[in-house]
């Protein structure tokens, strides 16, 4: 003959009447002592959001500010190797009107990549509205944003080779294809940032 098995310890044990809490056994008789179930751990979320310009501003960027930039800064060089005076000089009203334009884009240019910068990082930063380090700066950050790593050798690339072009240009004219080959990287690196779903919404945190 088997004995009776021992009553349990005490402690917390579901509750025997079926609800959805825990009970207080004393290890004689349940109390009237209750807690309800845990609910299920939901994995922490962070709320990951874009500035509401973003999109706008970096599309801007892709349709007006590259062109602006490099096609101004292609004219003001241009000009200013044949300037009157020079070797080759343009006539004196070609010259003025062709660097008051240059400079017109020059500006529009580091407008909209200011804003650009501003998009990307969401805060005014000293490297974004600086005319000239605006373009290698959101050139950087175009690149981070796409690999998540900072691009220093192709950013280092393009400043060299925009400063060749701005100091031989007179001297080497196939340099002028250096504002055009950049314009075009950049205008790939805002549209491959375009085609990419934009981070908004909730995603997961790191634990």
């Amino acid at each position: 003959m088997s004995s009776a098995s021992p009553p349990a310890p005490p402690g917390w044990y579901p509750d025997p009447g079926g609800e959805r809490q825990w009970r207080v056994w004393t290890g004689s008789q349940w109390s009237d002592t209750t807690r309800p179930f845990a609910a299920p751990e939901r994995p922490q979320t962070s709320r990951v959001t874009t500035p509401p310009y973003y999109g706008s501003a970096l599309d801007a960027a892709r349709r007006y500010g590259v062109l602006a930039t490099f096609a101004g800064l292609g004219l003001l060089v241009g000009v200013l190797a044949h300037w009157p005076g020079s070797a080759s000089p343009v006539p004196t009203w070609f010259a003025l009107a062709a660097s008051n334009l240059a400079v017109g884009l020059l500006a529009l240019g580091t407008f909209v990549y200011a804003l650009a910068a501003r998009a990307l990082t969401s805060r005014w930063s000293v490297a974004g509205l600086v005319p000239g380090l605006n373009v290698a700066y959101v050139s950087g950050l175009l690149g981070e944003r796409l690999t998540g790593a900072w691009p220093t050798r192709r950013v280092a690339s393009e400043v060299i080779v925009l400063v060749l072009f701005v100091v031989q240009a007179h001297a080497a004219p196939w340099l002028a294809l250096a504002p055009v080959l950049v314009g075009l990287s950049h205008y790939g690196l805002f549209q491959s940032l375009a085609e990419q779903p934009r981070a908004s919404g909730i995603a997961p945190s790191e634990s």
